[in-house]
Parts: C-alpha cells; structure tokens; sequence
C-alpha cells in the first residue's frame, strides 16, 4: 500500500474517533445535570421588615417620613423591642417564577394597605429623638420619644429654649387659628394709672399696648401638641410658648403686669429675631395736669 493512502486512512481514522467523543460528551451533557444545576438550591430564609433610621439622627431631632426606612431583617435575628410591619415571608418551595409572582402580589397588597392606613411608621412620625441613632440602626422604643409620653416636652425643646404656659382665651388667641407649630408675637395691655397719686375713683381708665415678644414658637395648645389633620383651628384655655431663659424671666413679669394677647405670625415672616422685644420695658406712667381748674390725665411713656 502506498504511503499515502496510509496517511490518509490514519487521518480519516482520528477524526472519526474525535468526533465520536464530541457527541457523547454532547449526549452527556443532556442526560447528566452540571454541577453547578445539580447542586441543591440555598434554604429560604423567613424575613421580616423592620424600622430603621434613614439617616443619622440627633438628639432633639423631630422624625419626618424621610428619616424612617424598612429594612429586611431576618426573623429568627429580630429582637422584641424592634418595631416591625408585623408581616413575614415564609419559606415557600415553588418554581422560580412562582415566587416572583406572589412577591409581586405581595408586595403590591402591603404597599396598598400602607397607602391606605399609613402602615406602621405613620404611628412614630412626629416623635422626637432621644438618643443618638445611626444610619442603618432599629429604631428602640427607649431612643426615642413619641407625642403623648411622658418626657416629650422636654425633648421636643430645643437645646437652651424653655417652655413657659400662658392663660388664653379665643379672643386672645387669634380665635382659635393659633396651632401647635405656629410663630406668634406675644403682646400686653395693661391699664396705666393704677395706684398713681392723685387718681381719683371717678377718673377713667387709661392703657397701654406693647409687644413684649416676637416671634415666638406655640409648642402645644393645652396639651396638644400636634393638630389634627383636618383641624384648622384649637380652642384651649392655655398656650405653651418655646422661649429662653432672659425671655422667661421678662414673660412671667408681663403675666404680672396686664392682659397678653398671641398675635399670629405668617409663615413667611418667621426668619426674622425671636425672643424678648428691648423696647417694650419702657416705663409707662400717668400725670395729672389742671387746666382752668379742670383735672385731665395724660399718659406718658
């Protein structure tokens, strides 16, 4: 035999057994599963959602829908005083396409009942930080202090200001428009010729008006410290007012000295100085003056 012809057969002779061990391996493939399909799926593990900051919040710091987020927490890792949305996923053994369908049911329901009532978190906004709280960390009951508790006041202040109550009326409230939240000037009558000598029981009274504070913060109405949604206007029979300390002082004077009235500010003049207005301690007093005979009071200040 030729040479040739030898090469040719011994090369025909490989690529056939080359292409024998291509289709078993293709035939192996289908019938056997790959390592990586035969391993067993990962356990599903049961989660729940629970409440945590959004952001680092400070002490004093009055929570808004923005500094709360859900997170996914295990179950079986989730302690009793962490606040959950009291749902749970459970393990569920379902083809993958399955469970991505009632997750998407699911998580279309729980965002409708959050739409509708406000979920869970609605119930902590408003509340004011107790404790430092980082990004990322539960939100504790202990952290924090929701409106109605005890320590809430004392929170909710502003570090340095003092809370101080004042008697008013509807008349002296704006009618009622005065809401917790709201800015106010704070502003005395008092009747001037009292107890000046020569003032006679007949002479008719004089008075005088005067700010005696700006721009000062209404922390509740009674004890109320947030209106209702719908509420437009609070009736009560006394204001608590954010002030400082010198502010207090000069405050509690002027309760002595006649009638306060709260003069509601508008929300774009709200920038401005707040506290004890210097100019309104001026002494204010009455003089007696005869002319022709005749006895007349003139105020002066």
């Amino acid at each position: 035999m030729k040479p040739a012809r030898i090469i040719v057969i011994c090369i025909a002779a490989v690529a056939a057994i080359g292409l024998a061990l291509v289709v078993r391996a293709m035939g192996s493939s289908n019938k056997a599963p790959t390592p990586a399909a035969a391993a067993a799926p990962a356990p599903s593990i049961p989660m729940t959602r629970v409440l945590v900051a959004a952001r680092d919040l400070a002490p004093g710091k009055r929570l808004e829908d923005a500094d709360l987020a859900w997170k996914d927490w295990p179950a079986a890792e989730v302690a009793p005083i962490f606040i959950t949305d009291g749902t749970q996923s459970a393990p569920v053994e379902a083809k993958p396409a399955e469970k991505t369908a009632e997750g998407a049911v699911a998580r279309v329901a729980r965002t409708a009942t959050e739409m509708a009532t406000g979920g869970a978190k609605a119930d902590y906004l408003g509340s004011v930080v107790r404790e430092p709280i980082a990004a990322g960390e539960p939100i504790l009951a202990r952290k924090i202090v929701r409106a109605g508790d005890s320590g809430y006041m004392a929170a909710y202040l502003e570090p340095g200001m003092r809370a101080m109550a004042i008697r008013v009326t509807v008349e002296t409230a704006a009618g009622g428009f005065i809401l917790p939240g709201d800015h106010v000037d704070v502003v005395l009558t008092r009747e001037t010729n009292l107890g000046n000598i020569g003032a006679t029981e007949g002479d008719r009274s004089k008075f005088t008006s005067a700010t005696v504070m700006q721009n000062v913060k209404v922390l509740a109405i009674d004890q109320s410290t947030r209106a209702g949604d719908d509420e437009q206007a609070v009736i009560g029979a006394t204001a608590t007012l954010e002030v400082s300390a010198s502010s207090a002082e000069a405050l509690a004077l002027a309760k002595s000295e006649g009638e306060l009235s709260l003069v509601l500010r508008s929300y774009a003049d709200t920038a401005g100085p707040s506290g004890r207005v210097a100019a309104a301690r001026n002494t204010t007093s009455a003089v007696r003056i005869y002319r022709g005979g005749a006895p007349e009071v003139v105020v002066v200040q």
